[in-house]
């Protein structure tokens, strides 16, 4: 059988035999839940929170600027016409209604789930405001109780803190969809002398179908006729193509590149490679343990802390015989106990290391995996396509006799020009990069698992693996040994009949990986390799970056596995890989990060995403997250701290030497309070994420 592509069986190392990909794999949750309201994070939650937002901001002026403490504040007069003191707490119940309800609701969801955070603790101060405004407008309470402004620019910042954190958290890819959009959307079933066209969910086991040159097998099946190169890449993220034949088993997915294949079914639905996986997929991320988020945690101690502290208020004020003073104080307390600073602590910080991020070529899927990058110890490297280019390239050319290297390469390169093969592209490829002048060459045949054979320059040229030296009777070149030994592909270039020189092809190591693993060694982090190649694939690549240590001739099922092993060696591990294979790999390491020129189902299955498919970014994002963690641990200092201090002087604890804290001070301190925390985010935007700029901060400390 022929066709237009080549179909080289090289002598190197390769995958002899079929394994299936099976595991486990999560596309982490965008950030832990809570509340109802604040659950399942989408494109639609971004909308609500965006229109939400922009509506109360409108809504916020008139009620700002038609409360009465407010304007005594600010020294101005309220206009007095019919119903002018009503505009605020009309309009301030709408925004309590409307724009609290997310914080209402999920407060109501923290209370029955009996772990009061942030939802709790905006909609108490919420609420107290409003009941007290209320009050104080009816004539009911103390005017010092009128806080319809400080309930307006408390849900407008809330509000606003959230749709930040919705909008960088916002997924637009799902690994499941990926993985269902590597099956064909047809398949030719064989039906006794006819071809029908059939779903591939009307398989059923033992059909016979046809693969088609350039095809993708519709469902798990072994080989009744015909042989091809397979290409796994969109499944296992190799590169090179694999030759299957007669029997051998073929997944779903893959593709035959240069031949047409009949395949007999051996598994269809929930039973195939595919199915397994996207089981696992569900499975983990119904399972993966999420990390509490740090604004969660200081949010449960100063709910604690506030009802506490109103509560030793209201009991104090009453037993030194001051009741009035007693209702003043606690609605004070519970009101100024939410600080505006903690509803935009973590959101800011996340929103501009992400922009940053995504300016140096990470993107941050999950929030949770750049907090937790800040403690990885260990970076587990999937080679091919991650330390390496994931393509071959033409790295040695040995001659025999009186022919020189470029006459090899020359002629080589004019017999694959046809073909499509990788393997004759890199060929091709590494003739133009040297400048070489290819000849034309006519009468191109290709012959599965042997090789290609073309008339140059008025001679007959073969190219191809050890099946093309069994058939011409001829003998490897002696450096054939020595690639070997270093898991290379080779490839012997014959001239009417004999052998002229050979050819070494390897998966070209990528120029930035030494940096990036040097630059990690600085960091104090170990530096570990995984590979489906053969150990002396992995022991070349390993001594030539300076990698710690490898793991070699890994099954793809058995990527997470050696993830575990390295957690219970006591490590805090990130994977980074390119293919479905490293999915499970992703799930089961504390952080996974895809590469982006990797498939769609490692993108959408990781937390972090190296867009430019540069190693150097796992650099990048180690030092992001250390200084955002920074930046966040000190945004939360400075907003609890803020509660710490004015909080026991609001409820006047300094009231025997005559100071109280007067409410319209403590909601002025409380709105500087924000102001810092949003300018020390902003000191992020210092940081030069460019993978060459994060590798050269580190080496040069």
């Amino acid at each position: 059988m022929t066709s237009n592509t080549s179909d080289h069986a090289p002598g190197g190392t390769h995958p002899g035999e079929h394994v299936q990909h099976t595991g486990q794999m999560a596309e982490h949750d965008a950030h832990s839940e809570h509340g109802g309201a604040h659950a399942g994070h989408g494109a639609d939650h971004v909308m609500q929170f965006r229109r939400l937002f922009w509506i109360n901001l409108i809504i916020a002026v008139p009620v700002v600027a038609f409360s009465s403490m407010f304007a005594m504040l600010v020294g101005y007069q309220l206009p007095d016409f019919p119903g002018a003191a009503f505009i605020a707490p009309a309009l301030g119940t709408v925004m309590y209604v409307w724009g609290g309800r997310p914080f209402l609701t999920g407060a109501v969801a923290e209370l029955r789930a009996r772990t009061p955070g942030m939802m709790l603790l905006i909609a108490l101060a919420i609420t107290v405001a409003f009941l007290a405004s209320w009050g104080a407008s009816l004539g009911l309470l103390d005017h010092e109780l009128e806080f319809w402004w400080e309930l307006a620019l408390l849900i407008v910042i809330m509000l606003l803190g959230h749709w930040i954190e919705m909008r960088s958290l916002a997924q637009t890819t799902s690994a499941l969809d990926s993985l269902a959009a590597l099956l064909p959307d047809e398949a030719e079933r064989v039906e006794d002398d006819d071809v029908v066209t059939v779903s591939p969910s009307d398989l059923r086991v033992d059909d016979v179908v046809i693969v088609r040159p350039g095809g993708s097998v519709p469902a798990d099946g072994r080989i009744v006729d015909g042989s091809a190169d397979m290409d796994e890449s969109m499944v296992t993220g190799e590169s090179r193509t694999v030759s299957r034949g007669v029997g051998d088993p073929v997944v779903a997915g893959t593709v035959a590149t240069d031949s047409g294949l009949r395949v007999r079914i051996t598994a269809t639905g929930d039973d195939t490679t595919l199915a397994g996986i996207q089981r696992l997929v569900t499975e983990a991320q119904a399972s993966s343990s999420r990390a509490q988020r740090l604004a969660d945690r200081a949010a449960a101690w100063l709910f604690w802390f506030a009802l506490a502290s109103a509560v030793i208020t209201a009991l104090v004020w009453s037993v030194l015989g001051n009741p009035d003073a007693a209702v003043v104080r606690t609605i004070t307390v519970l009101v100024i106990a939410c600080p505006h600073a903690l509803g935009l602590a973590i959101p800011l910080v996340v929103s501009i290391a992400t922009e940053r991020a995504a300016r140096g070529g990470v993107l941050v899927k999950d929030r949770l995996a750049l907090e937790s990058m800040r403690t990885i110890d260990a970076v587990l490297f999937d080679k091919t396509g991650t330390l390496t280019k994931g393509e071959p390239t033409v790295t040695d050319v040995q001659t025999v006799g009186d022919v020189d290297p470029d006459t090899v390469l020359r002629f080589a390169a004019a017999a694959e020009a046809d073909s499509e093969h990788p393997l004759a592209r890199a060929i091709v490829r590494a003739a133009h990069d040297q400048g070489l002048d290819v000849p034309r060459a006519s009468g191109f045949r290709s012959s599965p698992a042997v090789g290609v054979t073309a008339m140059v320059e008025g001679t007959e040229i073969r190219v191809g693996g050890p099946a093309l030296l069994a058939e011409a009777a001829a003998s490897e070149i002696p450096a054939a040994d020595a690639w070997r030994d270093e898991g290379a592909i080779i490839l012997h270039v014959m001239q009417n009949g004999a052998v002229i020189g050979g050819l070494r092809l390897a998966d070209e190591i990528r120029p930035e990986s030494r940096e990036a693993v040097d630059a990690l060694h600085a960091l104090g982090v170990e530096v570990v390799m995984i590979t489906g190649d053969a150990d002396a694939v992995a022991r070349t690549v390993a001594g030539e970056l300076g990698i710690d240590r490898y793991f070699a001739g890994v099954r793809p099922e058995d990527k997470s596995a050696k993830v575990a092993e390295l957690q219970h060696g006591g490590r805090k591990v990130a994977m980074v890989g390119d293919g479905v294979n490293d999915a499970p790999a992703l799930a089961q390491a504390d952080v996974g990060i895809a590469i982006g020129a990797g498939t769609d189902v490692a993108i959408a299955s990781a937390g972090v995403i190296l867009a430019s498919s540069d190693p150097r970014s796992v650099v990048s994002v180690i030092e992001l997250s250390r200084a955002s963690y920074r930046k966040m641990q000190q945004n939360l200092w400075w907003a609890a701290g803020y509660n710490l201090i004015s909080v026991p002087l609001a409820a006047g604890v300094l009231a025997p030497i005559g100071f109280v804290l007067p409410m319209s001070i403590g909601a002025i301190l409380m709105s500087l309070s924000t102001i810092v925390v949003a300018i020390n985010a902003q000191l992020l935007r210092r940081l030069d994420l460019q993978p060459e700029a994060s590798v050269r901060s580190v080496l040069n400390r």
